[in-house]
């Protein structure tokens, strides 16, 4: 079972997996045009949740929340299944594969035996694709890989049924109908309205609200919690920005970067400006997270770093809560 399947690296799993997978298709989506589409730009805070000991932060909705919005918005068809049995689980994928579908998984990254040790940590929410199967080896296309690599069975299903937070159960997908046309047009509008309107959502876990939440908390954590949490914690919220396929600023390059292909196919130079805004507010974001790394290296103290960290990501809240209110405008 050895689909001829195009292996391509992307800067974020879910976006690449669902573009490689149109485009085993025919279907010609880019990455940042599937992240656009699914309106996966995102930001929300959940205090009550811990992930590694930390509270919740993300950059992107739910996991499988982009695919699902793309494929509706471009009325294409998507299997979805989990599975309380392993042996099913894998049942059912080997069938697949038998039938020549390529296969979306959802996995836990710890036990990733091909990731560097430094990204292999408890976080359930990565995306991968199975695309055939030699001497009871898995054949793996991992977006975020820049070559194709290989799972055992053992390997697979134990990252197939990971635990903790966000368990993936065995989760899997196939592309099951195309569509004869689709209304890219409208499916990008569709797609920028949702992100602003997450972005500028009245509820103060989600968008700019929780950003500014983050921010005055990061000014009383040294006293609440201790510098050493605190530190904990800011680190949570870089990893998750910088180094969990992101791209780089939370997803805000991948998101310049549709902003300007769609610009580009509706022939609205307004987008295209706004790629440029995003491009910006990607590099204070990096600037940021440079910021905190210093901080976390102890390369940089003083008894108002906290307070200067707190500022830098009030100025981004604002600064977002102003861009998406103009993107808003232009669709």
């Amino acid at each position: 079972m050895n689909i001829n399947f195009e292996h391509r690296q992307s800067a974020h799993c879910e976006n690449g997996v669902i573009s490689n997978l149109l485009n085993h298709r025919g279907v010609a989506i880019s990455e940042p045009m599937a992240f656009g589409i699914g309106s996966g730009l995102f930001f929300v805070y959940l205090p009550f949740i811990k992930v590694n000991f930390a509270p919740g932060f993300s950059y992107r909705p739910m996991p499988g929340k982009i695919f699902r919005r793309l494929a509706k918005r471009l009325n294409i068809g998507v299997k979805h299944q989990r599975f309380s049995s392993p042996e099913r689980a894998k049942a059912v994928l080997d069938e697949k594969l038998a039938q020549g579908i390529p296969v979306g998984l959802q996995v836990g990254v710890y036990h990733l035996t091909y990731f560097p040790d430094e990204y292999r940590f408890h976080f359930n929410a990565h995306n991968l694709v199975v695309y055939g199967k030699e001497a009871g080896v898995y054949l793996i296309s991992d977006p975020v890989m820049d070559y194709a690599t290989r799972l055992t069975e053992e390997e697979l299903q134990r990252v197939r049924f990971a635990k903790g937070a966000l368990p993936p159960k065995g989760h899997l997908y196939y592309l099951e109908r195309l569509p004869t046309n689709y209304d890219l047009e409208r499916a990008i509008k569709k797609g920028i309205r949702q992100t602003c309107n997450d972005m500028l959502a009245p509820v103060p876990i989600v968008g700019v609200r929780a950003m500014k939440w983050v921010a005055n908390n990061i000014r009383k954590w040294p006293k609440t919690v201790g510098i050493k949490k605190t530190n904990h914690y800011l680190g949570q919220l870089v990893r998750m920005q910088e180094e969990i396929g992101t791209g780089g600023g939370g997803f805000r390059f991948i998101y310049a970067a549709f902003l300007q292909e769609a610009g580009t196919l509706l022939n609205n130079p307004a987008l295209i400006q706004r790629s440029e805004e995003m491009t910006a507010i990607g590099d204070a974001w990096r600037d940021f997270a440079l910021d905190i790394s210093r901080i976390y290296k102890n390369r940089k103290s003083g008894s108002d770093v906290y307070e200067r960290l707190s500022d830098q990501l009030l100025r981004l809240a604002e600064r977002e809560r102003e861009f998406f209110m103009t993107l808003k405008k232009d669709v």
